[in-house]
Parts: structure tokens; sequence; C-alpha cells
């Protein structure tokens, strides 16, 4: 990628003009200028090595396809002053904060109809941090396999990004960097985020939510992370998550999945999330669509079918949170 010079300028154009040319607001730029500070950027990976890489991280071949058409080569017409700017100052935002695991936006959303350079920047940006977090993991003496598995979670979000046509990408670039600063790790039927208090479970779409399962991946972590990380102690896994609503018990079977998981939990005291819709977040999770009407949304399934009629009845759905013992 080439490091391009961090600062107020960026080859004589100033901040306010760089976001007039990304269509973004100007606090939004200098957000990123602010967090990125000095810090250093990383190169992408050479372009002749990018397919094995792609395959590697569980890209399709659709999105393969687009990365590889925008690759920022030197003097490609894709990619003007101020995009270079934006995905050299996006990884030394995230470089920033490498081993951190709290949320953090790369950079503002852009509009993605304007070409893969504008489209996957962030994607490109995860695939420069590469080196940098699997050196991390390597001082932590993480396995080589968890580290893949965890990063391929990049081409799983590209897919449901393309299934949503584009809806789910402005929550996936910022989630996405929790695995680029070591913040998160895939280990079985579960990813586990890092915090300062506890182990945060998140639930992947990649199969069925069995009991055993979730037993497998729970003993996984309880071995993984006082290995890797013995100064972190975790006195209980919790997680947040509209799966934790106990309205869903009116329309599951007793032994479903979802109810046998939910299970596991001491419930906390309802808090509304700030800036979160957990009806939103249902139909993004559940269908993977926010735009398609309730009349539209298939019905294939019990979830489905639970998450429609309530809806359609005028009731809400709830986020909450849980825990328990590690």
């Amino acid at each position: 990628m080439g490091s391009l010079p961090p600062g107020g300028t960026v080859v004589g154009v100033e901040l306010d003009d760089i976001a007039a040319r990304l269509g973004v607001s100007v606090d939004e730029v200098d957000r990123v200028h602010r967090l990125a500070g000095d810090a250093p950027s990383a190169p992408l990976p050479a372009r002749v090595d990018a397919p094995a890489i792609l395959d590697r991280l569980a890209v399709g071949p659709d999105d393969a396809a687009e990365i590889m058409a925008g690759w920022p080569v030197l003097d490609s017409p894709l990619w003007t002053p101020e995009l270079r700017w934006l995905l050299d100052r996006s990884v030394a935002l995230v470089r920033a904060d490498l081993g951190g695991f709290g949320w953090l936006s790369p950079g503002p959303e852009l509009p993605r109809d304007r070409g893969p350079a504008w489209r996957h920047l962030y994607a490109y940006a995860y695939l420069a941090l590469l080196e940098v977090v699997s050196a991390y993991h390597r001082s932590h003496g993480i396995e080589e396999a968890v580290t893949w598995t965890t990063l391929a979670d990049l081409g799983r979000n590209l897919a449901v990004d393309r299934r949503m046509h584009g809806e789910g990408w402005p929550v996936m670039q910022s989630w996405l960097t929790l695995h680029a600063r070591g913040g998160l790790y895939e280990l079985g039927r579960l990813q586990y985020q890092r915090s300062a208090t506890t182990l945060d479970l998140h639930i992947p779409e990649s199969g069925p939510l069995t009991p055993d399962s979730i037993d497998a991946s729970l003993d996984l972590a309880r071995a993984f992370f006082p290995r890797h990380f013995p100064d972190e102690h975790y006195p209980a896994f919790a997680c947040g998550s509209w799966l934790l609503d106990p309205q869903l018990q009116e329309y599951l079977p007793a032994d479903s999945n979802i109810v046998k998981f939910q299970q596991r939990f001491e419930l906390e005291p309802y808090e509304q999330p700030e800036g979160l819709d957990a009806d939103v977040e249902v139909l993004r999770f559940g269908f993977r669509s926010l735009s398609t009407p309730l009349d539209q949304l298939p019905r294939g399934t019990v979830l489905q079918r639970a998450i429609i009629d309530h809806l359609k009845s005028g009731r809400h759905w709830y986020w909450r949170r849980g825990h328990f013992a590690i």
C-alpha cells in the first residue's frame, strides 16, 4: 500500500476537502485523523499472494473477485488521494489500539456504489493488518489454526453483507476490528471477546447451537484464556443478545437449542442499550434483511415465525444481557 504522510493534509489537501471528496462529515475524518495520530500504517500483502490469502479467510469467489479488481496498486485510477489517505489512516487507527477489545469504528461509512475501492476499503484495511495481528497472536503463543479460524470471519461477514445488499457492512466493519486487534477469538462453536470483567460470547452463523457444541466450545475457552492471557482473570462468561429475550420461550419448544442456551444464563436487569434497536437486530440476524416487509419474510422455521408474529402483533423484542460462572 505504501505509507502516506499523517497529519492535517494529504498531498496538499485539507481534512475538510478530504471529507467533501469522500462524501462524509468533517467530524468523521477528523476522528480518524485524531485516533490514528502518528501511529504507523501497515502494507497490504503482495497482490500475487492475495488469492490464496482470501481463500484462507473464507472469502467467497464474488467478493474475492471484487477485492482483486480494486486492489490498491500504485497508480491505480480507482484510488484517489483521499481514498489512499483514509486507507492508510484507518489501518493506523486500528493498529494503534492493538490488543484492545472495545467497539471501534475504523472510519466513516462510505458510498459503496462508487466501485470496489470504495466498497471494500475496510476489507483492504483488514488485509493490511493480518501480519500485525498474527504477530500479536504469536507473541501470546496462540496456535496458527486458531488465528486463521478467527480471522476467517471476514469471509463470513462479506457473504452476509452481500446477502443483505450492503445493509450489514456499517456494523460489520466495526465488528471486524475486534479480530484485527486480537480482542476476539473463535473457539469451536462460539467467539469470545475479551473485556475488562468477563469473557463475552458471540454466536457466529456456523450451524446449530447444540448444547454439546456449546459445552465443547466453553471447555476450549476455559483452557485457552488462562494459557494465552495469564494476566487476565475472568470470573464469568457473559452474552448480550436478542437470543436471551425470555419472550422467545412463548414461541419455542422447551427443548429447543435456543431455550437451552438461554437457561445457562442469569439475566441481568434490563437496560435499553444506547443506540441499539433490538427489533432491527432481530431482523438483521434472523433474516439478514432490514428492508423486506414482514409479510414477505420467510416463515420456514419456528424462530422465523416467532419473530414475524411477535412484531406483527405490535410487540417488541429486547436485547438482554446475562452471565454464568466460568
